[in-house]
């Protein structure tokens, strides 16, 4: 089956935290997806709690601002900045705000197996080498965070948060992993009047998408290189998130294709890989 095409009006996604509750602003049909979907929950001090029911989805959820608690079954579990959480498929769920509200990015996609519920603390991320690490040269440092991958069972969903150093470029080289991962970026943590430009294409010569993007919005890579760069002493900070094509076998992070002209140094990912010697997933 082709990949979806390159396409402004697909693949680009403006101020999606906009509204209060939940939304959802990414799935296939709508848009250059086939697997991802993505959605934002987002609940005032004192609203009501919010149930979900995800159907066949496996769930990523993070922490973006705020703090609340996510009761599934039995169990609650509560989440901080950045933290995350992953909720089987068929699993319903609930989200109560904290003191201070919560905001969470909703990320799944449909699996046809049932993999555990699973808690990443963010502060456990960040003492590990192979889920935090630095990646890039002078002008593209950039610091990941792998919050849902190796470190969890799941079918379909990778999911992770970069933060650039200012004016930098991130996802350099320029990389791609169409066939076996769509992903989509999540514009965070970047207040006005910061900004970034990002670049989707699969001709380096005429790129087929180049957009400013703020916080909030969201863009799509179906297929393509898609390297991005932060303004002059700003950041550009995202989640990122993957779907597979494939359940399972194509759920691994950083096998990618860097751009012709610019892999004599590597993708810069190899710590964030699956090891094979160790058989983390």
């Amino acid at each position: 089956m082709p990949l979806p095409p390159i396409a402004r009006g697909t693949c680009v996604v403006r101020n999606t935290a906009a509204v209060q509750g939940r939304t959802r602003a990414v799935a296939p049909g709508s848009s250059a997806a086939r697997h991802l979907h993505y959605g934002r929950i987002i609940l005032n001090p004192g609203a009501a709690p919010l149930a979900v029911d995800p159907g066949t989805h496996e769930t990523g959820l993070i922490c973006l601002k705020g703090g609340g608690t996510v009761r599934v079954g039995a169990t609650s579990v509560a989440l901080g900045r950045y933290d995350a959480l992953y909720v089987p498929r068929a699993s319903r769920f609930e989200v109560a705000p904290g003191p201070a509200g919560v905001d969470l990015a909703e990320i799944s996609a449909p699996v046809d197996r049932t993999y555990p519920l699973q808690f990443v603390a963010f502060a456990d991320v960040q003492k590990d080498p192979g889920l935090h690490f630095t990646a890039g040269g002078p002008t593209s440092r950039r610091h990941l965070n792998i919050l849902l991958g190796k470190n969890i069972q799941a079918g379909r969903i990778v999911a992770g948060v970069t933060f650039s150093e200012p004016g930098h470029w991130t996802s350099w080289p320029p990389h791609e992993h169409a066939d076996m991962l769509e992903e989509a970026y999540l514009f965070i943590d970047m207040p006005a009047p910061a900004f970034a430009v990002q670049l989707v294409y699969t001709n380096p010569g005429e790129p087929e998408l180049a957009t400013i993007v703020h916080e909030g919005d969201v863009v799509l890579m179906p297929q393509g290189y898609h390297p991005n760069v932060a303004a002059p002493d700003h950041t550009v900070n995202f989640v990122w998130m993957m779907a597979a094509s494939r359940e399972g076998d194509d759920r691994q992070f950083g096998v990618v294709n860097v751009q012709p002209g610019f892999a004599a140094g590597g993708s810069g990912l190899d710590p964030g890989r699956v090891d094979k010697r160790e058989g983390r997933r």
